[in-house]
């Protein structure tokens, strides 16, 4: 790589600063790429004092953060003080993890980081302070839009060597997927995996399996209709375009050892019929990755941890994880685009 990544503080008050600070004093054991963290020089100083972590700590501008990475952590400033103590966010919470993440996006854009990965936020903490947008995917996707001027589609993959899994509907009670499950979101979704596999993982032909909403896929109407009208459709679609896609899938067959040899990802009908199978064969290690974004964005799987920040017991594996595949994404190589 010829540009560092550009890493978010996250929640201040989380563990995001934590495993920031471990990360880097493992730096050359886990062979991480150079990455710079947006935050406070002081806030992080004192937070490596509070975990005993000797890790110094050098005030930088994005060009020569590659450079002093070997001798030091490279905090490029960010405005904002940050007075937040560990497990307990304050007023600075907010205001600090959306600089940090403004910052990060515009160095992107500038050219002068070559990916964006980013520490996990409190979204509570984040709208209690007036935030407007959902959740932390879709504030990238809007500032991209800024950037750019065209609108994003962003979809969340959870990402681990064993399996590669997308939720088509996320964060929406069980009552609601039915109802905002379309053919058009599965195909649009399905199009995007199969882009990004191809143009940033170098996956040449992605194969695609997707899984039914219902139990046994619907059971030929016995168990629900919507497999043979919405999910069925989506996939003749999705072929019809070129894209090696098959199902829908019985869910509760896909995801053993053997069926995931035979696709490259999962798409899920909702969240937790993706987010479950990953987080039973890599909890520790899984990867949020941002697909459809002008740029590569990845992030530790997992939340902001209120009741361990500033203990020492955070561990960083999730964040190295993500780190690695940021750097492998910005050098993959590039193939030509799918239909």
């Amino acid at each position: 790589m010829t540009r560092p990544l550009a890493l978010t503080l996250g929640e201040p008050a989380g563990i995001g600063p934590d495993i920031t600070l471990t990360a880097w004093q493992r730096r050359a054991e886990l062979g991480l790429p150079p990455f710079y963290l947006l935050a406070d020089p002081d806030f992080v100083e004192r937070r490596a004092h509070l975990l005993g972590l000797k890790v110094p700590v050098r005030v930088v501008e994005p060009e020569s953060a590659a450079a002093a990475f070997a001798a030091a952590l490279p905090v490029v400033a960010t405005a904002e003080k940050i007075t937040a103590e560990p497990g307990h966010p304050d007023a600075s919470s907010a205001p600090a993890a959306i600089a940090s993440i403004r910052r990060a996006v515009a160095d992107v854009f500038a050219g002068r980081a070559h990916a964006v990965v980013t520490n996990p936020v409190a979204k509570a903490v984040l709208y209690r302070n007036g935030f407007a947008e959902p959740g932390h995917t879709e504030f990238l996707a809007k500032l991209a839009q800024e950037h750019t001027g065209r609108a994003a589609h962003p979809v969340m993959m959870l990402w681990s060597p064993e399996l590669a899994v997308v939720p088509v509907t996320i964060h929406l009670p069980v009552r609601e997927v039915a109802k905002r499950l379309t053919t058009a979101l599965i195909v649009e979704t399905g199009r995007i995996v199969a882009r990004d596999l191809r143009e940033r993982f170098g996956i040449a032909r992605p194969r695609l399996a997707l899984a039914g909403l219902n139990p046994h896929a619907g059971e030929e109407g016995a168990l629900g209709n919507e497999d043979g009208s919405v999910v069925a459709p989506a996939v003749e679609q999705l072929r019809a375009a070129g894209i090696d896609a098959r199902g829908p899938l019985p869910a509760d067959t896909m995801f053993h050892e053997a069926a995931r040899r035979s696709y490259d990802a999962a798409l899920a009908m909702y969240h937790d019929q993706a987010l479950i199978p990953i987080k039973t064969l890599a909890f520790d290690h899984a990867v949020n990755v941002t697909l459809g974004l002008p740029f590569v964005r990845t992030s530790p799987d997992h939340g902001t941890a209120f009741d361990i920040a500033g203990t020492g017991r955070a561990s960083p594996t999730s964040l190295v994880a993500a780190l690695k595949l940021a750097a492998r994404l910005v050098t993959a190589p590039v193939l030509a685009p799918t239909p």
